[in-house]
């Protein structure tokens, strides 16, 4: 019978034995009938019990709450974040029992977005991003629908580094249903080097060990030099056994973002946001300017990249002398956010 986990618009149609559940601050355990007990307060006081009484949750400073706490077998189908949108915040996500967080990012960066400034003000920093596995929708909507299985238990927690007290408003999809033994499971984890060190590559994940795919990369540069160019890089993927030579290598970030000669149009680059690529944000004062800062993403979706013991990816900082004769190492602020599959022990 089918499970109810790939569910696509040609198999709607199959019944499943699968439990749809939703975690909120509205049903905080997830369970059948458990949303919407909270009791009328504040601006929601004369509405009465079972209206819009608890939407959100307040982290407190320091403070880290677990999100969600789930026993399986099942899967997250998806996740949907608003409220305060900061690097402050750190998303973690604990799979079968592990002590260790397969997912740790900071929350912002997890949906592919990076410079967030003010984490109160609701300005232009969010552009749209319309891929197939995370959207973020206006005013900072933030979903995410990568399939995440687990067998045995699934713990999510939001950590507040900040000395602000900040909201929260989430809703967790996930199923109960039983999962195949072959399963990878989800990972993502965040990266940066601020700035890159000259003539040294940087490393997107260097980290992975065991059998699994990487799903795809989201990518942020800050220029710290008026020098043409800063796409140049080839992002390379070290498979298995790869010692000084990768199996995989893009002719450049922007080729890699799925985009072609820098993706300058008319002068200016050119933002875009696609099923599986996207440069999605260039906040330029122009071309090639200090301080002019870039957000893109990739997506292995139709081609993941797939290795038995181990994964290395890096991207090379690289642009054009003043000439623009020769290219030549950069110094940029990069950071990055890696996702992959991959058994856990």
């Amino acid at each position: 019978m089918f499970n109810g986990l790939d569910c696509n618009i040609n198999n709607l149609f199959l019944l499943s034995d699968a439990e749809s559940h939703a975690i909120s601050a509205e049903n905080p355990t997830g369970k059948k009938g458990g949303a919407c007990h909270a009791d009328a307060v504040g601006i929601c006081a004369k509405l009465g019990r079972g209206w819009k009484c608890a939407p959100s949750i307040n982290i407190q400073p320091g403070e880290t709450v677990v999100t969600a706490d789930i026993e399986g077998p099942g899967a997250i189908k998806s996740i949907w974040i608003t409220g305060h949108i900061d690097p402050h915040l750190i998303l973690r996500i604990y799979w079968d029992g592990s002590a260790v967080p397969s997912v740790e990012c900071p929350l912002n960066c997890f949906f592919g977005y990076n410079f967030t400034s003010d984490s109160n003000s609701f300005d232009d920093n969010f552009p749209t991003l319309n891929s197939i596995p995370v959207v973020v929708a206006p005013n900072r909507g933030l979903n995410c629908y990568w399939q995440m299985p687990f067998k045995n238990h699934c713990r999510v927690t939001v950590e507040n580094t900040s000395d602000m007290v900040l909201g929260h408003y989430y809703i967790i999809n996930y199923v109960l249903t039983d999962v195949p033994e072959d399963i990878g499971y989800f990972h993502a984890q965040y990266r940066e080097e601020k700035p890159v060190t000259f003539h040294k590559p940087y490393t997107v994940i260097d980290s992975i060990k065991g059998k699994g795919q990487y799903v795809g990369t989201a990518l942020f540069s800050s220029l710290n030099s008026s020098d043409p160019g800063w796409v140049e890089g080839e992002m390379k993927f070290y498979i298995d056994s790869d010692d000084e030579f990768p199996s995989i290598a893009y002719t450049g970030i922007e080729d890699y973002l799925g985009g072609a000669f820098a993706s300058i149009v008319k002068g200016k680059t050119h933002t875009y946001s696609t099923p599986y690529c996207g440069l999605h944000y260039a906040e330029e004062t122009k071309l090639d300017s200090i301080g002019n800062k870039y957000m893109g993403y990739r997506w292995h979706i139709v081609d993941p990249i797939r290795f038995n013991n181990g994964l290395k990816v890096t991207v090379h900082d690289l642009g054009w002398d003043p000439g623009i004769t020769e290219l030549r190492p950069r110094c940029d602020d990069f950071s990055s956010v890696a996702y992959w599959y991959q058994t856990i022990e």
